[in-house]
C-alpha cells in the first residue's frame, strides 16, 4: 500500500463519496505521493509502482493491459508496454525442476542445456542441444517454470483479492471496473499458464490451423520433453520484429511481412476461431525465408461460431455504412437487451462510422473502430464480452506492429481478403448448401428414428384409454417404497391438506353467517 501511494495510484483515485477513514486514508496517501497530486496521476504511475512491487504484480498489469474495457484504453496500452524485468533462478533448480518433471536424468534428455536466453516472472527460456535418433544434433528452446512461483502467486492473490474487495465496498467510481471479478479472472488465467503442457497444447493446435498458410508458422513441439513444468520446443533461429533495421538489413520486405502479421491473425480468429492473444514484437521473429514465426502462446484467446460471424458482419456492414444492419446484428446476437431502441443504437453507430470516410484509409485502425464501438455499447447496457474485448485488444497491437514496418499500412486492404473470403465462406451460397445439407441430415436421422418413434405412439395409444380412465397404477413394491422414504413429506402433505381443509370451512362460514 505504501508502494502504490508513494508512487501516485491511491491519490489517483477520486475521494468523492468516501466515508471518513477511507478519506483519511486518501488524504495521507495525497501527501506521500511523488510530485504534484492535483490531477489524477497518469498511467504511468501505475506501471513504476507494478515494477517496484515485483514479478506477481507485473503479471497483474501485463494482464490488466489486455482488458481495455476495465482499465480504459490510455492505462491498457501504457500497461502493455510492462516488460518481465527479473533475474535468472540458479540453475540447479532449474536441473531439478526439468528432471523432477520428465523423471529422467538431465544427461539423457539434453546434450548440453546451455545458458539463459531470456527470464521472465513466471519461468526461464535456455537454449539447449539435442541428439536425435539418427545421430544428428538440433538445437531446442526449454522453458523452464519459476520454482516456487505458484505458492508466491497464490500469496499475492490474496493480497489483490484483498484490495479488489476493499476498492469494491468503499470507492464506489472502482466498482464500474470490476476490481474482485478482475482477480477472479487473473486467478484463472495464471492457472493455466503455469502448466506449461496447456501452452504446449495450444502451440500443437495452431500449428495444424495454419500448417498451410504461407509466411507464417509456430515452433514445433517436442512433447517428449514436455511436462507441467517444462516445455521444449524448435529453436527459432531468427531476428526478432523488435529490431526493425536488422529485418531490413536483412533484406526482407517489410511492408509484407507487416501485411503477413495482420492476415496471419485475422486468419486464426475468423477462420480458426483460435487466435495467438499476444502477438507483440517480442513474440515474434522473422525467420531466413522470410516467415513470420509466433511463440509464447500463454495467453490464447477463442471465437465462437457465433462470434465469427458477428464480428465478419460487423466490419463488412461498416465498409458498406449499413448501420441499421449493424445495430440489428447486436440485437439478433443478444449482445444488446431488447428494451434498447434499435434505431437509436443505429445513429450511435452512424456517429462513429461517418468520421472514418473522408480519412485516408492508412489512418483507420480497426481496433480502433472496435474500441468506439464497445464504448457506444455500454451506453445501451451491452455487457463486455470478454473474447471480443481480448481480440480487439490483440488487433490494436497487431496493428502496431504493422506499422512499424510500414506508417502507411492500409488496414483494409491487407484485411479484405480474409474477410471476404470468409463472407464468401460462412454467408455466401456454399454457407446456404451447408446449411440446407444440414437440415437434410437432420431430417434423415429423424427418419431413421421413425420406426421407434411409431412403435412408441401406438403403445401410447393404446394405453391412453386406460390411462384415462384408471389414471396411473402403482404396484406394491412402488407404495412400499413411497412409505418408507416419503413418509415425512406425506405427513406434512396430510398436515397441509387439513390446514387447506379448515380454511375453506372457515370461508364458507363466513359467507354463509356473515
Amino acid at each position: 500500500m505504501y508502494v502504490l501511494a508513494r508512487e501516485g495510484v491511491i491519490a489517483s483515485f477520486p475521494a468523492e463519496g468516501l466515508p471518513p477513514g477511507p478519506a483519511m486514508l486518501h488524504r495521507l496517501a495525497r501527501l506521500v505521493a511523488r510530485g504534484s497530486t492535483e490531477e489524477r496521476a497518469r498511467s504511468d504511475n501505475l506501471s513504476r509502482a507494478l515494477h517496484r512491487l515485483g514479478p506477481s504484480y507485473v503479471k497483474l498489469g501485463q494482464f490488466l493491459a489486455t482488458r481495455p474495457d476495465l482499465v480504459g484504453v490510455d492505462t491498457a496500452r501504457e500497461l502493455g508496454t510492462l516488460q518481465d524485468n527479473v533475474p535468472p533462478f540458479p540453475r540447479e533448480l532449474a536441473v531439478a525442476e526439468i528432471e523432477t518433471t520428465l523423471g529422467r536424468p538431465l544427461d539423457v534428455l539434453f546434450i548440453d542445456l546451455g545458458e539463459v536466453v531470456g527470464a521472465a516472472s513466471i519461468a526461464q527460456v535456455y537454449k539447449a542441444r539435442i541428439r536425435n535418433e539418427d545421430g544428428s544434433e538440433r538445437f531446442a528452446a526449454v522453458k523452464v517454470i519459476r520454482p516456487g512461483i505458484r505458492a508466491r502467486f497464490r500469496r499475492e492473490l490474496d493480497t489483490f483479492a484483498f484490495i479488489a474487495r476493499f476498492l469494491e465496498r468503499y470507492i464506489p467510481a472502482a466498482r464500474r471496473l470490476r476490481p474482485i471479478a478482475v482477480v477472479e479472472t487473473l486467478a484463472q488465467s495464471t492457472r493455466i499458464e503455469m502448466d506449461l503442457r496447456l501452452e504446449a497444447a495450444a502451440a500443437s493446435e495452431m500449428a495444424e490451423n495454419t500448417a498451410d498458410d504461407r509466411g507464417f508458422r509456430v515452433p514445433a513441439i517436442d512433447w517428449e520433453r514436455t511436462g507441467r513444468d517444462v516445455v521444449t520446443m524448435e529453436w527459432i533461429d531468427g531476428i526478432k520484429m523488435s529490431n526493425v533495421a536488422a529485418i531490413a538489413e536483412a533484406g526482407h520486405d517489410l511492408k509484407q511481412l507487416g501485411v503477413t502479421v495482420v492476415q496471419s491473425f485475422l486468419r486464426q480468429a475468423m477462420r480458426d476461431g483460435f487466435f495467438h492473444a499476444d502477438m507483440h514484437q517480442g513474440n515474434l521473429f522473422v525467420a531466413h525465408d522470410g516467415t513470420v514465426v509466433a511463440v509464447d502462446l500463454g495467453i490464447v484467446g477463442r471465437l465462437s461460431d457465433e462470434s465469427k460471424r458477428f464480428l465478419a458482419e460487423i466490419l463488412y456492414g461498416f465498409i458498406r455504412r449499413d448501420y441499421r444492419r449493424v445495430a440489428e446484428l447486436h440485437f439478433e446476437a443478444g449482445y444488446v437487451p431488447r428494451t434498447q431502441d434499435v434505431a437509436s443504437f443505429a445513429q450511435a453507430l452512424r456517429a462513429i462510422g461517418e468520421p472514418i470516410y473522408g480519412q485516408p484509409a492508412e489512418t483507420i485502425s480497426m481496433g480502433h473502430l472496435l474500441s468506439l464501438l464497445f464504448e457506444v455499447t455500454e451506453l445501451f447496457d451491452m455487457r463486455a464480452r470478454p473474447e471480443l474485448v481480448l481480440l480487439q485488444k490483440t488487433m490494436v497491437v497487431v496493428e502496431g506492429v504493422a506499422r512499424t514496418f510500414d506508417p502507411k499500412f492500409n488496414m483494409w486492404v491487407a484485411a479484405e481478403p480474409v474477410v471476404s473470403d470468409y463472407i464468401l465462406r460462412e454467408l455466401g451460397p456454399a454457407a446456404k448448401l451447408r446449411e440446407a445439407r444440414d437440415g437434410i441430415e437432420a431430417m434423415l436421422r429423424l427418419a431413421r428414428r421413425a420406426p421407434d418413434l411409431a412403435t412408441g405412439l401406438e403403445i401410447l395409444a393404446k394405453q391412453m384409454p386406460d390411462l384415462i380412465e384408471n389414471g396411473i397404477r402403482l404396484n406394491d413394491d412402488t407404495l412400499k417404497d413411497l412409505a418408507s422414504e416419503k413418509r415425512a413429506s406425506i405427513m406434512s402433505g396430510r398436515i397441509a391438506q387439513w390446514v387447506i381443509a379448515l380454511s375453506l370451512l372457515t370461508i364458507a362460514g363466513s359467507l354463509v353467517f356473515g
